[in-house]
């Protein structure tokens, strides 16, 4: 390599390509995205270079290199592979991964904005209930702790419908095929009606049934009004589900902009009705089933709505055909066994909690929908790795080394959250308990589990991240297996704690063990050769 002088502050620089005549010599470092003569941005100063105070830029002008700086010098002699050339090339691709990271965390943000609001506002409904009801009664509070684990737990389960609507819509979009967009959005939304009719008869015909057996003969007083909960939230449950499939075909189309003003609406709806209902009509539980249930309802027509304004027909339902039903059957069954093995360990946390006596499970239903509302800043980033990742793993445009740099971002991210959450979560409980409790005893058992709850709520923004970045790889059956396995180990602590007397402790311990676990078996899978970060990265991917 070659750099000739001119009595100008311009040296060229004469750089052995390959060519089809040579092809063996060494390729350029420099992108050739740099059109000549329009240099992207400053060079970064190359530190002690005898050869001079700064460079300038380099550009990639076909067959030649020219390198600007800022003094005039002699004609120097730069050998290929030496030092200062390694140096340049060492700082050129910090800097252009610094900038790509950059980049990735500014649409992130841009992303996650919005869909933090919409995430907080389906625990915002249920911690409004736990406060409006809290003031009035210590047993109806008591009694919203199985009653919302039922509804909200129960609709959980069907995430497998938000995780396959966001999958195959991104998937689709990714090919550029709308088209297959609009079919899989009517398939969808068939299948979330059809099972929330299903659920509807469920829980009229069950749903008694299923509150005696979580709550036990100890805890019979608390049936009732649960269970009138229950019943009147059972109404929403076609809504729900519908809802649950437009607001994922919206994400997987990154816009969270859409969902967010619909639940915004909802959220609003849900706290001024409880406020008049429980408040001034004196409805208590009732009333705050009632609020949720028409939030839910008006929510699910305004994501729908969106949809219809993006062009397409959310109203417009198809009957999947049988290789249609299989291929989402072979997302949704694994992704099932996943929701409901965190499903089934959250539902014993509150088993052990009212086996316990009506201040401890009080005390655990404040601190558990504090828990959800605070740990909800992790679900956008694991919308994100859904709506994101699928395009750089499968699409026209793929790419698995930006999409390894994306994982870095969300992990950046996620870990900055968890942080911040766990400190103005745990610090929010422990000045303010009275807002959703005047009980003494109730408040001195929520102060027990305060360092737990802190642990926990750390680690949920960066192990939501990860398992949305295998989501979104489709390893479903690493997933599936790995839950399964963390939920019976935890469930072997959890009973063996509470039998030896550690009370709503032992459960928070418990809680933090099953949640740090998933982290780092994520985390070991994602970081894997076989994963789905790495697993057939041909060498032609940029």
């Amino acid at each position: 390599m070659q750099i000739q002088s001119k009595s100008c502050k311009t040296l060229k620089l004469t750089a052995l390509l390959p060519s089809p005549q040579n092809p063996n010599l060494r390729r350029t470092p420099f992108r050739s995205s740099i059109s000549f003569g329009e240099p992207k941005r400053p060079y970064p100063r190359l530190r002690g270079s005898q050869y001079g105070p700064k460079f300038l830029r380099v550009v990639n002008s076909s067959r030649e290199l020219i390198i600007e700086r800022e003094t005039e010098g002699d004609a120097v002699s730069i050998p290929q592979g030496s030092e200062e050339i390694n140096e340049m090339e060492e700082q050129e691709k910090e800097g252009l991964e610094s900038e790509s990271m950059w980049g990735q965390i500014k649409e992130i943000v841009v992303f996650t904005g919005p869909a933090v609001g919409m995430w907080v506002c389906g625990p915002l409904m249920s911690l409004i209930d736990t406060a409006v009801i809290g003031q009035g009664s210590s047993l109806e509070l008591a009694a919203l702790g199985p009653g919302t684990v039922l509804c909200d737990n129960l609709c959980y389960t069907f995430m497998f419908l938000s995780v396959a609507t966001s999958n195959l819509v991104a998937t689709s979009l990714a090919r550029q095929d709308k088209e297959e967009v609009q079919h899989q959005i009517s398939v969808l939304l068939f299948i979330g009606l059809a099972c929330g009719f299903f659920m509807f008869l469920f829980t009229r015909q069950f749903g008694s049934w299923a509150l005696t057996a979580f709550a036990g003969a100890k805890n019979l007083d608390l049936l009732p009004a649960a269970n009138t909960y229950v019943q009147i939230r059972g109404f929403a449950w076609p809504a729900v589900l519908i809802g649950t499939v437009a607001q994922s075909a919206s994400l997987g189309m990154k816009d969270s902009r859409g969902p967010l003003k619909a639940l915004a609406v909802a959220a609003a709806i849900n706290g001024v009705g409880d406020v008049v209902l429980c408040r001034f009509l004196g409805c208590g539980i009732a009333g705050a089933a009632w609020a949720t249930m028409v939030s839910q309802v008006v929510a699910a027509y305004m994501m729908m709505d969106a949809l219809n304004k993006k062009g397409y027909n959310a109203f417009s339902l198809t009957v999947p055909s049988p290789s249609e039903l299989l291929t989402i059957l072979g997302l949704a069954a694994p992704v099932f066994v996943t929701m409901t093995s965190k499903i089934a360990f959250y539902t014993l946390l509150v088993y052990f909690a009212t086996s316990m006596g009506t201040n401890v499970l009080a005390a655990h239903q404040v601190m558990i929908q504090a828990y959800c509302m605070c740990s909800v800043w992790g679900e956008p980033l694991s919308q994100t790795a859904q709506s994101f990742m699928p395009e750089l793993l499968y699409g026209v445009n793929r790419n698995l080394p930006k999409a390894r740099m994306l994982l870095k971002s969300l992990a950046s991210i996620g870990a900055t959250v968890g942080l911040v959450v766990g400190t103005l979560g745990t610090a929010f409980l422990w000045l303010f308990p009275g807002i959703f409790t005047p009980d003494k005893v109730v408040v001195k058992e929520m102060h027990k589990v305060l360092i737990s709850q802190f642990l926990a709520l750390a680690v949920t923004p960066i192990a939501m991240s990860f398992e949305g970045t295998l989501l979104a790889g489709r390893d479903l059956r690493y997933m599936s297996i790995s839950m399964s396995g963390c939920f019976v180990s935890a469930g072997l602590l959890l009973m063996l704690l509470s039998n030896r007397g550690y009370g709503l402790q032992g459960c928070w311990f418990t809680l933090v063990g099953f949640l740090w676990a998933r982290f780092f078996l994520s985390l070991g899978r994602l970081l894997s050769r076989d994963g789905v970060l790495y697993v057939s990265d041909a060498p032609s991917i940029a």
